[in-house]
């Protein structure tokens, strides 16, 4: 079997609709990777798996806050056959994979389909985790914050608009010492096709996850700014620890949100009900955080995406900002 030969399963360390996520080593370098298997058999997998290879696929550059796909493999029963940018694309190749992503049935009708997703190994679990296990810590927050609008404009230069960034969506690597987060899960993304402004794009399908939707989301029409209103949730949240219950998971989330009674409200939702609507950053200690970040949070948090700022935007204001910097001592 040409994964078991090339791969040795460890252990599962996640579960979902989308499939199983295992720890594995590479046999003949013994480093670790995480292998995504998606059952392709299963129609609520077909656009999950299709649009994460597509988009993971046509990244021609690596960005170090970008999970990093080593390869896809394609099971047809007892075949495997590796597909992606580290090997050779032939039209046989595409033409399975269209095929039994699209929900036909492989060659053999009683043969298991899956598709294999080799990716980087993050030993630090999702962002949500690790910032939830630890005290705030502002400098922390800082280099998450340049990190991860880096690794948005570093998409959306290359046409790829995420559509479902919240804290479980990041992985953290500690390869390098410090804590590097990664953007990964990229199953509800879209490759924008054409050079121009990625901005420009527009999308009608509501998708993500309701407490990271942008107003314009809900009704169904919006651009790649929605994956900033989506980082700005992540950004005040992360900042004053603000979280909620999910309710089909009961795990505790970062996020913001309105009170509305009993009821949490997503912060788009109550934006597109009152646009008007004046954010009360910050939430908590009025000195949580310095007037130039809760501009910025308001800036991303526009309930206009034209007043919103856009990913490239953001990477320059992002390093302006004094929240989370090591103050200069005077010299004496």
């Amino acid at each position: 079997m040409a994964v078991e030969a090339k791969y040795s399963i460890v252990r599962e360390v996640g579960r979902g609709s989308y499939g199983v996520v295992y720890e594995a080593i590479v046999n003949q370098t013994r480093n670790k990777v995480a292998v995504k298997r998606m059952h392709c058999n299963v129609p609520e997998n077909v656009e999950l798996a299709l649009q994460e290879f597509w988009a993971l696929q046509s990244i021609q550059k690596q960005h170090e806050n970008v999970i990093q796909l080593e390869e896809c493999i394609l099971q047809n029963g007892q075949v495997f056959q590796p597909i992606g940018h580290r090997y050779r694309k032939s039209d046989s190749h595409l033409l399975l994979i269209e095929t039994c992503l699209k929900g036909r049935r492989c060659m053999d009708p009683r043969a298991a389909c899956f598709l294999w997703f080799v990716m980087e190994f993050c030993d630090g679990g999702n962002m949500n985790e690790y910032l939830l296990s630890r005290s705030p810590d502002a400098q922390l927050n800082n280099s998450f914050m340049r990190q991860l609008s880096s690794a948005v404009a570093f998409l959306h230069r290359n046409q790829i608009v995420h559509r479902d960034l919240k804290s479980d969506n990041i992985l953290i690597s500690h390869r390098r010492g410090s804590p590097i987060v990664k953007v990964a899960d990229f199953g509800l993304s879209k490759v924008c096709q054409g050079k121009g402004n990625v901005n420009q794009h527009r999308f009608s399908s509501a998708c993500g996850s309701n407490f990271y939707m942008a107003p314009e989301v809900w009704e169904g029409h919006y651009t790649a700014k929605a994956d900033i209103f989506a980082l700005g949730i992540i950004f005040w949240a992360m900042v004053e620890r603000i979280t909620f219950r999910d309710g089909d998971t009961e795990k505790e989330l970062l996020g913001t949100y309105i009170c509305q009674g009993k009821r949490l409200i997503p912060l788009g939702e109550a934006l597109l009900e009152n646009p008007n609507m004046k954010l009360q950053i910050p939430l908590k200690k009025k000195k949580s955080m310095p007037d130039d970040l809760c501009k910025l949070l308001r800036d991303m948090l526009a309930f206009n995406p034209k007043e919103r700022l856009d990913a490239f935007q953001l990477e320059v204001r992002i390093r302006q900002i004094s929240y989370g910097k090591k103050r200069q001592r005077s010299a004496s």
